[in-house]
């Protein structure tokens, strides 16, 4: 397999999609998070955030930022973060260390508190977001290059989008929670071919989901 199949040999001999580009802290994120499923509410919560952050940038410049935002963030504990004020704001427009873009600032703030309510509806955001799985039936018999190319937003993560944003939710469109549902686990969206590809579908056969 070659890079145009979308797999590559890293320096290991392991075969692994090509995103990662070999860089060593992209392949640990490949490895070892990407695709295995999260029920932890604050760590959603980060996740759809930082995906926010990623749009119009590279996900290495997000992933390479990530714990300067989990400081700057409060840890993305969504309870606190809702609490922030437009002097935080400004504070964070000073902070060196993350993307100092006041849009994604304010709305990372606004999402604590849509996230907030959302607990209230839900029981909790994993309960919420997790209805959401799609059926086998929807999904790709066989994830290659090609089907990832060719389906950057779903019509799941339409319909997610959707949802978001009628209770108030920013910087959600379907590109992004699309790149959320891969990031998140729910969806398997490893390459054929790509070593982790049956582990991260073992970790979802074994996942609990949340209800």
């Amino acid at each position: 397999m070659s890079e145009k199949d979308g797999i590559i040999t890293g320096p290991d001999g392991v075969d692994r999609c090509f995103w990662h580009g070999n860089l060593p802290d992209y392949i640990h994120y490949h490895d070892y998070e990407w695709g295995r499923p999260v029920a932890d509410d604050r760590r959603l919560y980060e996740k759809i955030c930082l995906e926010g952050f990623q749009s119009g940038l590279s996900w290495l410049t997000i992933l390479r930022k990530r714990e300067n935002f989990r400081e700057a963030f409060a840890g993305f504990d969504f309870e606190r973060v809702a609490e922030f004020t437009e002097t935080d704001v400004e504070r964070l427009l000073g902070n060196a260390g993350i993307v100092r873009h006041r849009g994604k600032i304010v709305s990372t703030i606004n999402n604590a508190r849509r996230a907030r309510e959302l607990v209230d509806e839900a029981g909790s955001l994993a309960a919420w977001f997790w209805k959401f799985e799609p059926a086998p039936e929807e999904r790709p018999a066989v994830m290659d290059l090609a089907h990832l190319r060719a389906n950057p937003t779903t019509a799941v993560s339409t319909r997610i989008s959707k949802e978001l944003k009628k209770r108030g939710w920013s910087f959600v469109g379907p590109t992004t929670v699309y790149a959320f549902m891969q990031a998140m686990g729910m969806v398997n969206d490893h390459i054929e071919g790509c070593a982790c590809r049956a582990g991260v579908e073992a970790a979802r056969a074994d996942f609990r989901r949340p209800v």
